[in-house]
């Protein structure tokens, strides 16, 4: 059976096919270029409308950062919902931060499916934080991290009766600025989910990831430093937009182009409608494009807590106590995993740690998409958006630890759903995603010799370049940039264009498309199929060039001498932190104090836990079945999330200082006969509504009822059989008496996956 994309079989050309090409190829050529006209005269129509967001939906302005006592560029929106959907008030609240870094705010929710329109979906509220197209004269990144945590507690203070604290979501730059924001102010977010945003800099897999390496070849920092004093204190964003289009030459020099030639019958509309963000360059100060480059790209210092604040604070990532999720995927060429995830290991030393700090971090990883379609693809807006959304709830409550939210598709008929579950995971499983992390040794080497070229430049060369800057100069550097050039020549600023405005609407009219089998079509697309390979090598090849000078240059002895560093990067392991050591021991043997504390409810959870534990994952269908019948018990729902959260938190250290321990206390959390058959009948309810129970879960409820003094129910596991035989008590009992599943780590990671390092030598 042939491919279903395959091209049809070559036969030979005649003439009517030259001239039936040659037709259709003249036609393209007029539509296309009317496409590019029009895209010209949006971008003229954006910039003269102030460059509004891109967003598909109406919205109202609640604040305005201008106003503020430090003045910000920045703004929070209040999204309406289309027609027919109505908010619920005692949802939280989305609050959605898009990314500034060259581009326009509302990518986030640019269409229906994107990460606004699936808030709007599950019922929330939803918040969008704008920004306007030039800085306000001296912000700072401080400034806008302080006026975002204004509007958070805004939102907070419009939604008294919602059922938890604001769920924050910031797309690529916007993602490690919600992680400073709330590291300064960690009592705002319910939840924060952080997509495609880098948050350790220097990360990456050799040959694969290079834009890592811009600033070194740079020379560090000081050419943002020098763009922006050529601006007048304004950093232009489209040289940003430059270096990501510089990654793929194929996509930006042809394949996006060739696209719309090839397709320009159907493409038209979507071309324009994404062009209309990526060609919106908007500006930032010269004060913000120096903490980014220096504190950030080169400098690396937000996950070592190397950041200082105004007040003498230093900025703290550990301090953020909110479940914490991250998008990713193998895809992005620009935030790479590594990028994303390497900062838990900068952190935390151990899952233990983590849970010692009370935090929960969960991350996914899409196999393909890349760094736009983590927050544009409607595909990942209904898959990874749409679980984060459905699954908020869950997350929030999550025992303290590490979680890969995996993704599972499902099939009921012709419709399609997706189910999610969080398996555990350990730093070693982080770390495995990454080619070592050697590599970083040189970045320290950019970040000093960044330090020493910037401070010769604000010193001999600044005052020079600021003395003969102005706005008018900086206006016609900007308007002589190529995107801007090229946007303006295709547009109807240039009367060359105007013909097509009466040409293109004939052209459409009496369109004869080509058929598919046309040889000279088909070799129209192998010339374009080799033309982009070309470009590709060419890629390939530069990258692989820069990659290697690079590190000849920063792994030398004497750049590493002048950076004052040793010249062989130091092996040693990683210095203990006795004081934090000395910490989890004593939240340990806080937490074993209490086992016998909580009464009922402490218990139940306690047995719930105990099991999913057990089987190395949270199934997100499970936890909804079980807060549906905790709605239906008497004791249980009276409890408020709030103290479900804290439960389910203490309950889960417990079993992980002593899970022996944990159990035994059950008997005295449930002292009677009635106490104990209710506790057992919850979670049979649980167990028998969502219709399986693993194995390993099964060993933990059979000690469990051990210590009881209870014959187990007929519990069904995933082969259909039940948890114990229906055979008379004595048997039950004898079946049910090996002790050692019971003691502290034994229950094992899914077969599935290899049991990490860090959890063996844990056991």
């Amino acid at each position: 059976m042939a491919a279903k994309n395959a091209l049809p079989t070559p036969r030979v050309a005649s003439p009517q096919d030259a001239v039936a090409y040659g037709v259709d190829a003249a036609q393209r050529l007029v539509l296309y270029l009317d496409a590019l006209r029009k895209r010209g005269n949006q971008f003229i129509e954006h910039f003269k409308e102030g460059k509004p967001p891109v967003l598909a939906f109406d919205y109202d302005t609640v604040l305005d950062g201008r106003n503020f006592d430090r003045p910000v560029n920045y703004t929070l929106l209040r999204i309406r919902p289309k027609p027919g959907t109505t908010p619920d008030p005692t949802k939280r609240p989305f609050v959605i931060f898009d990314p500034r870094a060259g581009h326009g705010p509302g990518i986030g929710g640019f269409k229906e499916a994107s990460q606004v329109g699936v808030a709007l979906r599950g019922g929330h509220p939803c918040y969008f934080v704008s920004f306007l197209p030039d800085p306000v004269d001296g912000q700072t990144i401080e400034d806008i991290a302080r006026a975002e945590a204004q509007f958070v507690r805004k939102v907070i203070e419009l939604h008294p009766d919602a059922d938890g604290k604001p769920a924050i979501v910031g797309n690529c730059q916007a993602g490690w600025a919600i992680m400073l924001m709330n590291a300064l102010a960690p009592d705002l977010a319910g939840l924060i989910c952080v997509a495609g945003a880098p948050l350790s800099y220097w990360a990456g897999r050799a040959g694969q990831n290079p834009m890592r390496y811009t600033g070194g070849m740079a020379g560090g920092s000081w050419m943002a430093a020098l763009l922006g004093d050529l601006g007048a204190g304004r950093f232009d964003g489209v040289n940003l937009v430059s270096n990501f289009e510089n990654l793929n030459p194929a996509n930006t020099y042809w394949k996006k182009q060739y696209n719309l030639y090839a397709k320009v019958d159907t493409e038209e509309p979507r071309f324009n409608e994404f062009e209309k963000w990526w060609g919106g360059h908007f500006f930032m100060t010269t004060e913000e494009i120096r903490f980014i480059v220096d504190e950030l790209f080169v400098g690396n210092k937000l996950a070592r807590g190397e950041i200082v604040a105004s007040d003498g604070r230093r900025v703290d990532l550990k301090a953020i106590k909110a479940p914490i999720v991250v998008i990713a995927s193998w895809g992005d060429n620009i935030t790479p995993p590594q990028q994303a995830l390497n900062w838990i290991c900068d952190l935390y030393r151990s899952v233990d740690e983590i849970r010692a700090e009370e935090q929960v971090i969960v991350y996914t990883l899409h196999p393909t998409i890349g760094h736009l379609g983590i927050f544009v693809s409607a595909k990942v807006a209904l898959k990874e958006h749409a679980q984060f959304v459905a699954a908020a709830d869950l997350i929030e409550v999550l025992p303290p630890g590490l979680y890969e939210m995996v993704i599972e598709e499902t099939r009921e008929g012709e419709a399609e759903s997706y189910v999610a579950r969080f398996e555990t995971r350990t730093i070693d499983d982080i770390l495995a995603l990454d080619d070592g992390r050697k590599d970083e040794d040189a970045f320290a080497a950019v970040a000093r010799i960044s330090e020493v070229n910037a401070n010769l430049y604000q010193a001999f060369v600044s005052p020079w370049v600021r003395g003969f800057s102005n706005r008018f100069l900086a206006d016609w550097m900007r308007l002589a940039n190529p995107a801007r050039v090229e946007r303006l020549l295709f547009s109807d600023a240039n009367p060359a264009m105007w013909p097509l405005q009466a040409l293109a609407p004939l052209v459409a009219e009496h369109r004869k498309p080509v058929a598919e089998d046309n040889p000279f079509l088909q070799a129209q697309e192998a010339i374009s199929h080799q033309v982009e390979t070309a470009l590709d090598r060419y890629r390939d090849l530069r990258d692989g060039a820069i990659e290697r000078m690079f590190f000849a240059l920063y792994d030398s002895p004497g750049v590493r001498a002048v950076a004052g560093l040793p010249a062989k990067p130091s092996s040693a392991p990683r210095p203990r932190d006795e004081a934090l050591e000395a910490l989890i021991r004593q939240k340990r043997d806080a937490i074993l104090a209490r086992a016998e504390e909580g009464g009922f409810a402490a218990a139940v959870m306690r047995i719930l836990l105990a099991g999913t534990t057990a089987q190395g994952h949270v199934d997100a269908e499970g936890a909804r079945i079980a807060s549906d019948v905790r709605r239906r018990h008497p004791i249980l729902s009276r409890l408020k999330r709030q103290e479900i959260k804290t439960l389910a938190r203490e309950q889960a250290l417990l079993l992980a200082a002593d899970r022996n321990r944990a159990i035994e206390a059950l008997a005295v959390l449930l002292p009677t006969q009635d106490q104990r058959r209710d506790a057992i009948g919850f979670v049979s309810d649980v167990i028998s509504t969502r219709g399986r129970i693993s194995p390993e879960a099964a060993v933990t409820l059979r000690h469990v009822l051990q210590v009881l003094g209870m014959q187990a129910p007929a519990l069904p596991l995933p082969s259909g059989k039940p948890l114990v035989s229906t055979a008379p008590r004595a048997q039950a009992k004898q079946a049910s008496r090996p002790k050692q599943a019971g003691r502290p780590g034994a229950a094992a990671r899914p077969s599935s996956r290899r049991r990490s390092k860090e959890t063996a030598h844990a056991k």
